[in-house]
């Protein structure tokens, strides 16, 4: 891990403050690091940029922190926490109904962190290195993005069944409950829906999470593999809120069907 204080120095001239805030007050941040060094001297500065940072050295004063009815517009949570790590905080905050946008802050880089954290449900996965004006201005983009004009249309929901889908969050639930799917497995849920009742065939599904004609896997048939291990985390995903899910059906050599039509696709 860099020194406590050489994140806030780093790069410090690199982009200009942030100081066009949000139209409501400023950016509301919760930041959580185990390193008290580390999160003064960084709070600090995120703070001189104009953010109201609020700051936690583990997991269990920010459960305290929403159960208290608190809110905010982004986490930062740190990889490596005593008694829970960032990614797992993360889907323990969806289950308690914390939808709050999140970002993983940690030394460890690498592409095999960054998509662990992004699977887990991160918007954005940040190296230390990166210094505090990028973290800034990452923060600012996404509190931007998660907050809607006033004049915004209202956010498309697509109902079918039992499951719930909120397409600008990437979001499902099954029977009320988030389903935790990652972006890619929301966008395979997404196709499957889009023509309930019908199925769709092994290409069509891969094609939606990779550009047409992209080919994986060993064979020309490949992707097969890639598709059915994609659809299996999914199922079990359905399955751990209820056991007697079965919405998702195979047929063989073809592809997958989404069985329940909603009245608009009938």
């Amino acid at each position: 891990m860099p020194e406590p204080n050489s994140f806030a120095r780093q790069n410090s001239a690199t982009l200009p403050l942030p100081t066009d805030h949000l139209a409501d007050g400023p950016i509301r941040l919760i930041l959580v690091d185990d390193d008290d060094d580390y999160r003064e001297a960084v709070g600090g500065e995120l703070s001189d940029y104009g953010f109201e940072v609020i700051d936690f050295d583990d997991s269990q004063p920010l459960y305290d922190y929403f159960a208290a009815g608190q809110s905010a517009d982004v986490i930062i949570l740190d990889w490596n926490l005593p008694t829970t790590n960032g990614i797992d905080i993360l889907p323990q905050l969806r289950r308690q109904g914390v939808m709050i946008p999140v970002i993983i802050l940690t030394a460890m880089a690498g592409t095999n962190y960054e998509m662990t954290a992004l699977d887990r449900g991160a918007l954005d996965f940040i190296d230390k290195s990166r210094g505090v004006p990028v973290l800034a201005k990452r923060v600012k983009l996404i509190a931007e993005a998660s907050k809607s004009p006033p004049d915004a249309p209202t956010e498309e929901v697509i109902e079918v069944g039992e499951l719930t889908l909120r397409p600008r969050l990437c979001r499902a639930y099954w029977k009320g409950t988030d389903v935790n799917l990652t972006v890619t497995e929301f966008n395979i849920i997404r196709r499957l829906v889009d023509n309930a009742g019908d199925h769709v065939s092994y290409r069509a599904i891969y094609d939606c999470v990779h550009h047409c004609g992209f080919i994986a896997g060993s064979g020309e048939d490949g992707y097969r593999t890639n598709v059915r291990s994609s659809v299996k985390r999914i199922r079990n995903k359905f399955r751990a809120i209820d056991s007697d899910f079965m919405e998702i059906e195979n047929f063989p050599a073809f592809g997958y069907c989404w069985k329940t039509r909603s009245p608009a696709l009938a």
